[in-house]
């Protein structure tokens, strides 16, 4: 009688959530684990594995891609996304890893670039010096590459592309060409964005100053044509390589199309990185 209580217990358990998959999927509160289970159990992995998501996530050796999308897929679960959501950013993830578009063509000559050189990744991002949500997100992959989970495996080169429908975007992206020019790139743009929603284009002398530029050279770049046409050859290159909107991500030249919160980007950063560097395998 004692046998048969406790294997119906155990059974109970496993059928109430998502059992021994990862540390972070095990973390999911009860509500969640039904959720997390029948996504693991029907999203496919396009590489490393031809199976589901859990059927990989049992198999041994474990594809590292396995738990690297459990993890995904229960983190959003536990910000309370909802299925449809989940299966479609993992559509989308799926299109950006594997997709056979044609690569980004890029002159990186000069363009403000941080992180190592030698990084296994590097991350286009073309960004409107007036869009608010690059105001959030750049900032925040900046920070991962320069002293977050990224440091060491991406190196994030800027250019800037400026929206028409974004109210001063051409006068403030003349001034992150000019912040470039004066090799305090990174600073203004952190400051300006920053700064975001007090912008206007008589304060950018004063930011400069702020950021160690001398305002008054930094005034007189800001009308320099040659400042202009530069800025113009930054977008007509984004327009030729398909950019739209911004931000538009490009990891190791394929245009990224998933989510652009900030943990998923970094996540698939981690997933190149892991590609480029061979590792294949859970450890």
């Amino acid at each position: 009688m004692r046998e048969t209580v406790i294997a119906l217990v155990a059974v109970l358990a496993v059928a109430a959530g998502v059992a021994a998959q990862t540390p972070v999927c095990d973390q999911l509160e009860d509500r969640c684990r039904e959720t997390a289970r029948a996504l693991l159990e029907s999203e496919y992995l396009y590489e490393c594995c031809d199976d589901t998501i859990a059927r990989c996530l049992e198999a041994r050796p474990t594809c590292a891609l396995a738990v690297r999308l459990a993890d995904n897929v229960c983190r959003r679960v536990a910000e309370g996304q909802d299925e449809a959501r989940i299966r479609r950013g993992l559509s989308r993830r799926a299109r950006s890893m594997v997709g056979g578009g044609t690569p980004a063509e890029v002159d990186l000559t000069g363009a403000p670039a941080v992180g190592s050189p030698e990084a296994p990744v590097e991350v286009l991002v073309y960004a409107c010096a007036r869009c608010p949500y690059c105001s959030r997100l750049v900032p925040a992959l900046y920070d991962e590459v320069v002293s977050g989970s990224l440091r060491g495996r991406a190196r994030m080169t800027f250019r800037t592309f400026p929206i028409r429908g974004h109210e001063g975007s051409t006068e403030a992206g003349l001034a992150f060409v000019a912040a470039a020019r004066g090799g305090r790139f990174w600073e203004f743009l952190l400051h300006a964005y920053r700064h975001f929603d007090e912008f206007e284009p008589g304060h950018q002398p004063e930011w400069a100053a702020t950021v160690g530029l001398d305002p008054v050279a930094f005034a007189a770049a800001l009308e320099d044509p040659a400042l202009r046409e530069e800025l113009v050859a930054s977008k007509k290159e984004g327009l030729a390589n398909g950019v739209e909107e911004t931000p538009t991500l490009f990891l190791n030249r394929r245009r990224w199309v998933g989510d652009l919160e900030i943990a998923e980007v970094v996540d698939a950063i981690g997933e190149e990185a892991d590609k480029v560097g061979g590792r294949t395998w859970a450890e």
